[in-house]
């Protein structure tokens, strides 16, 4: 062994320097920059409303439901899968649970006199979206639909699906208090300090996104999910039950849309066929944009979480500037678009 390469394993302030990838640092964590730039730029541009508190409360709100979403975008996007259905998922289970969370008086519910629990209609706001995905998955895993296919199916019949049961399309309106509390709620509240406490989205958001984060670091499933999108072949060969593992994860994709329909017809109190329209947009954006691969085998919870963070201030940003919704769609599909391509530039540079 050389002098010099003793001095270096002896100092490990050396050694540090030397294995610090500086490229690589960039490229991981560039999102958090892009993420504060934009947090800048806007209160900037907004005289400093879009850091009022009032608004980060409803942003960090809004944002919750397309990170849920997100978190379970996550694991499809990382086996080389796209779920489309989310949105319309997200729709369906939001009627269903908010139909039967209604007050039995009113004298417009759609079961009058019945008073079912609330916890009955969570559950079956769950059940609807896992049902969905688990269907998802069955159609990808053994009739071998292409992901896009089966997805892009289970949108319109969850879509249709959520017209038929509400009949004329009249929302579900008149919601118990309990089940607005989660959408509405904050933890730790002060009674006598308004918007104090933290919401019960974020809560819920982030208990997805730390059982996620866990799920994909540290455990058998985990693992297999990275293998099957890293190299399909080589996990087969391995043993993975590749079917099984992706009906999984496509079920939990359909449960946190559920998850997150209950939560967005709880925070407007009613609940409505045509939420979670586009949705699957910006779940898909902050997932990109978050460092996922639309090449497999790649990808962080993390990311998504702040991929979310920063689609749901673009969002709240470009709504506070009064840009036109129809050009905010044109943003965010730029956004896809330049995610892809650095995407592929940093594979190419890997490979």
């Amino acid at each position: 062994m050389s002098k010099s390469s003793t001095n270096t394993a002896s100092n490990p302030v050396i050694a540090a320097k030397a294995g610090f990838d500086l490229g690589h640092f960039v490229r991981t964590y560039m999102i958090v920059g892009v993420l504060i730039l934009f947090v800048v730029a806007l209160a900037i541009m907004t005289n400093g409303n879009s850091i009022a508190p009032v608004n980060l409360v409803n942003v960090i709100r809004q944002v919750s439901a397309i990170g849920i979403i997100g978190v379970g975008m996550t694991f499809v996007i990382i086996t080389l899968g796209i779920d489309l259905s989310v949105g319309s998922i997200l729709g369906l289970s939001a009627v269903v649970a908010a139909s039967l969370a209604q007050d039995p008086t009113g004298s417009l519910v759609k079961f009058q006199g019945i008073d079912v629990p609330v916890i009955v209609a969570i559950l079956a706001g769950l059940g609807v979206g896992a049902l969905a995905g688990f269907t998802n998955g069955i159609l990808i895993a053994k009739f071998r639909l292409a992901p896009f296919i089966a997805t892009l199916g289970m949108m319109s019949i969850a879509r249709g699906l959520a017209y038929i049961y509400t009949g004329d399309g009249r929302p579900f309106s008149g919601l118990k208090p309990e089940y607005n509390y989660l959408g509405q709620g904050y933890l730790f509240a002060d009674p006598n300090q308004p918007l104090s406490g933290i919401p019960l989205p974020v809560v819920l958001f982030v208990g997805v996104a730390l059982i996620a984060t866990f799920v994909l670091s540290y455990t058998k499933f985990g693992r297999y999910t990275y293998a099957i999108g890293g190299n399909e072949v080589a996990a087969r060969v391995s043993g993975i039950r590749i079917p099984r593992v992706t009906i999984i994860i496509y079920t939990i994709s359909g449960l946190l849309a559920g998850l997150a329909g209950i939560l967005w017809s709880a925070r407007t109190g009613s609940g409505n066929s045509t939420l979670g329209q586009g949705i699957e947009l910006d779940a898909i954006t902050a997932v990109i944009v978050g460092g996922t691969s639309f090449k497999g085998g790649i990808g962080k919870i993390w990311g998504t979480v702040v991929g979310a963070l920063l689609i749901g201030t673009i969002n709240n940003g470009l709504d506070l500037l009064n840009v036109s919704p129809f050009w905010q769609i044109v943003v965010k599909g730029c956004i896809i678009i330049i995610a892809i391509i650095i995407d592929e530039r940093k594979n190419s540079k890997t490979a």
